[in-house]
């Protein structure tokens, strides 16, 4: 039996530290943004939908997507997000699920808990094809601090917060918050019981 959990979060709010406890708790994770850059190759539907959508001018000379254009069109405003969203999200969990099938064939005696990282999951309604939704939450101010020790600009990591989903709207749709705001011990203990519960949430699903 598997059980397929989704983890988002806003900018910077520390989804990579919770995904690396989890994995090392024995959950399976994936991050979509490797995905993404798969599906982004010549040849991969990501490539195709994109090219179709927005013509050839968003390639490099060499044929490859020109990421900063993409990027641009992403955070041009709230609609033109969940425009590349929708496109793209779902060839996301069609991989997702065909690495998860390979990955359950490999071991098919075991339950597995399957954790997939994508920032924009709520933003694209991809939330409903997981069982179960966790949301990293920090607070604005923190997020915007550490976007900018990391090397983003300022107004750009505000601009690009502004266009995802809301902290309180991202906060609702969850199943399980992990507070990442300050100390790191808390935001591991966190991480340890929200782990114990989808072990118990998996324990349910195979009694139905």
């Amino acid at each position: 039996m598997i059980l397929r959990v989704g983890l988002t979060g806003g900018l910077a709010s520390g989804k990579s530290t919770v995904v690396r406890t989890l994995g090392a708790l024995g959950c399976v994770t994936i991050d979509a943004d490797d995905i993404v850059d798969k599906l982004y190759r010549p040849g991969q539907p990501g490539h195709d939908a994109l090219v179709r959508t927005y013509g050839r001018g968003i390639l490099t000379p060499d044929g490859e997507i020109d990421r900063p254009k993409i990027a641009k069109i992403a955070f041009a405003n709230g609609e033109e997000a969940r425009k590349l969203n929708a496109l793209i999200h779902p060839l996301v969990f069609e991989e997702f699920q065909r690495l998860m099938t390979a990955e359950s064939e490999r071991f098919p005696d075991r339950d597995r808990i399957f954790v997939v990282e994508a920032t924009l999951m709520l933003e694209s309604g991809g939330h409903e094809r997981y069982d179960k939704i966790i949301v990293v939450d920090t607070d604005p101010g923190t997020q915007i601090e550490r976007a900018v020790r990391r090397g983003m600009d300022r107004a750009d990591a505000e601009r690009r917060m502004a266009r995802q989903m809301s902290r309180q709207e991202r906060l609702k749709m969850a199943d399980y918050v992990i507070d990442n705001s300050g100390d790191p011990r808390r935001t591991e203990i966190e991480t340890h019981r929200v782990f114990e519960s989808l072990w118990k949430d998996l324990q349910k699903k195979k009694q139905r």
